[in-house]
């Protein structure tokens, strides 16, 4: 055991060289939203420019910190000074903030957007402070503690904060103790469906066997969503060491991280980490001296959303195709290759390390009874900042789209958690507090964590059709509520977005759906219908809309209306006809404006730019059709 500790003091002694000398240490978002931002291009400007100025700084490439509507993000903490933050940083600007704070001193430039507590450990925890920089200030900083603070390929950097300390922990107590201490957190699953992780362990430590598996489910196929990305870019060590704890708790030698392939950066981390952890023998053979033997190896996904259901999982890491099979028994009992195997989300692992390093009733305290801890949502649509944020459990959805989101510009709607197998709740449920049974009874679902916000130029029924249609795609096809139901759901939309649909058309959807909740053979299939019942539910005239008056509200179903220009309303600036790529718009400046129809192709870029509301949408009679399904059996 004395091998941590040596592993811990040189990280140390590391950590302190790079972040107390005295030089400024310079930090570039360097995950898959900050490269796709131009963090890169940004990064050998901050590389030229310290040449230039003849300057030296400590240059660190970390994860993603949260708000990416922010990036590329460059924060400069000068010696002895707090970290500041500068956002939408360009190649330009950022020669300009360098040259300001390196040689002037001046970390005040207009491009700061906020500024951090010390980056160090605050507390026991090591949770980060997070003063004035927006979006952040509202969280509480868990499972995301590191993200935005180390270098994701330096397992010394993870080390200096407390990295693997949660592991050696659990070595020095019984696996029994180490699920009791899991037990006594309350997490559970953060893969969507909440089952108590300590159950799931329990059942797998007492089957008995040699050979045991642990999976980490990181097939993140939510449109959407992307929490398990940010942290395994972002943390690879933390899901790494939580795949330890839980392999030592239930007496696992193998592990398996089944990832998606669409994912380069995260496998190109997860795999540069495993090879870090096998130098500094914490995978393989007699672990840190204990006896424990346990390896890691990383599965690529093909894509396939289906996957993300954990008998389907499994089956794809067999080599066979990705299909659910009925429970029981259960992969905690007959899993990978017919042997108890435990499947985790990777939010849940990287979860753990923190509850082993400071304690089970030190994680309860977050949260609300029967809720505990936090959890990682990919906050996007229609909202003001949108990034990945982390919330104690028990926050209401009112806080989370105003507070933390900022809020619409135009009058909030809905918001959609849970993902394309999720539900759309209404204003009405704003002061909801988020935690598994709430989203359960809205008719939605927390799943892995997708939080859509929509405003008043969503339609909620377009809406329900592109999940629809996105399931559909995904299902597998073995069962019939699943293969059919989806069909039948996708075109019954398609008919009443045409403007062709029927007055039976909701009471065919509610059937089909109901049927497919209480008969489909997995969990996709069975919440499926999710986002067809809760729009149902919650905007029913929005439906009534769409099929009896063949009018879509929102201007989003082109077949329904027709733009016109309000001549009460235009000023005749022109602003319009500069945006009308197809000429359909002419006028006089100072003068009304004119719309021809024939043209327009309702791109909504007239729309988007008037200033004074003019353009408006007005209903367009529609043809009915005869509906297919009017007699339907399932």
């Amino acid at each position: 055991m004395n091998k941590f500790y040596q592993l811990k003091n040189q990280a140390l002694e590391k950590w302190d060289k790079l972040f107390n000398a005295d030089l400024p240490v310079i930090y570039i978002g360097a995950a898959s939203c900050g490269k796709a931002a131009g963090a890169m291009e940004i990064l050998v400007t901050i590389q030229t420019t310290l040449k230039e100025l003849n300057k030296t700084a400590n240059v660190v490439q970390v994860g993603c910190i949260g708000p990416c509507y922010l990036e590329p993000l460059m924060d400069i903490a000068l010696p002895g000074m707090p970290r500041i933050s500068y956002a939408n940083v360009t190649q330009e600007k950022a020669k300009k903030i360098l040259k300001a704070a390196l040689v002037d001193g001046d970390i005040s430039a207009s491009q700061a957007v906020g500024h951090f507590g010390d980056d160090r450990f605050t507390e026991k925890s090591g949770i980060p402070k997070f003063f004035d920089l927006p979006m952040l200030k509202h969280q509480v900083r868990i499972i995301l503690r590191n993200c935005g603070f180390i270098d994701p390929e330096n397992i010394d950097h993870y080390i200096a904060r407390g990295g693997y300390q949660g592991f050696f922990n659990a070595l020095s107590k019984s696996s029994l103790e180490v699920i009791e201490e899991v037990k006594e957190s309350g997490i559970r699953g953060r893969g969507g469906a909440g089952f108590p992780t300590y159950k799931k362990w329990e059942i797998g430590r007492d089957v008995p066997g040699p050979i045991k598996y642990v999976v980490c489910n990181a097939d993140e196929g939510d449109p959407g969503a992307f929490m398990n990305r940010s942290l395994l870019e972002g943390d690879p060590h933390a899901v790494l060491e939580g795949m330890l704890i839980a392999s030592y708790a239930i007496g696992a030698t193998a592990g398996y991280v089944y990832v998606r392939a669409e994912y380069p950066l995260a496998v190109l981390r997860l795999k540069t980490a495993i090879e870090q952890m096998r130098e500094y023998g914490l995978l393989g053979m007699n672990i840190l001296g204990s006896g424990f033997n346990f390896n890691i190896t990383v599965k690529e996904g093909a894509g396939a959303f289906v996957c993300g259901e954990e008998t389907a999982l499994i089956a794809s890491l067999e080599g066979e195709r990705g299909m659910p099979r009925p429970r029981p028994p259960y992969p905690a009992e007959v899993g990978l290759n017919e042997r108890p195997t435990i499947i985790n989300n990777t939010e849940t692992f990287g979860t753990l390390p923190n509850i082993l390093r400071n304690g089970g009733k030190w994680y309860s305290q977050y949260g609300m009874p029967g809720n505990t801890g936090t959890k990682t949502f990919s906050l996007v649509g229609k909202v003001k900042y949108t990034g990945l944020i982390e919330i104690p459990l028990g926050m209401t959805l009112r806080q989370i789209v105003f507070d933390i989101g900022g809020g619409t510009k135009k009058p909030f709607k809905a918001v959609q958690t849970g993902g394309p197998l999720g539900g759309c709740l209404s204003a009405d449920l704003l002061d909801t507090p988020v935690n598994y049974e709430n989203m359960a009874a809205s008719g939605s679902i927390m799943g892995s964590g997708g939080l859509i916000v929509m405003d008043e130029t969503t339609c909620l029924v377009d809406l329900a059709r592109y999940f629809q249609s996105f399931s559909k795609s995904e299902s597998c096809g073995k069962c019939t509520a699943c293969r059919t139901g989806t069909r039948i759901l996708v075109d019954t939309l398609d008919k009443i977005v045409r403007g062709e649909g029927e007055a039976n058309d909701v009471g065919i959807l509610y059937t089909v759906a109901d049927t497919m909740q209480k008969t489909a053979m997995c969990g996709a299939g069975q919440t499926a219908p999710n986002p067809v019942l809760s729009t149902i539910r919650y905007f029913l005239s929005e439906y009534h809309a769409h099929i009896l008056d063949k009018y879509c509200p929102s201007g989003v179903c082109k077949e329904l209306f027709d733009y016109y220009i309000d001549p009460e309303k235009c000023t005749g600036c022109g602003r319009c006809i500069k945006v009308c790529s197809t000429q359909a718009i002419t006028g006089e400046k100072k003068q009304t404006h004119f719309l021809d129809t024939s043209k327009c192709i309702k791109c909504k870029n007239c729309v988007d730019i008037c200033r004074f509301d003019a353009v408006i949408s007005v209903p367009r009679a529609v043809t009915v059709k005869t509906d297919p399904y009017s007699e339907i059996t399932l």
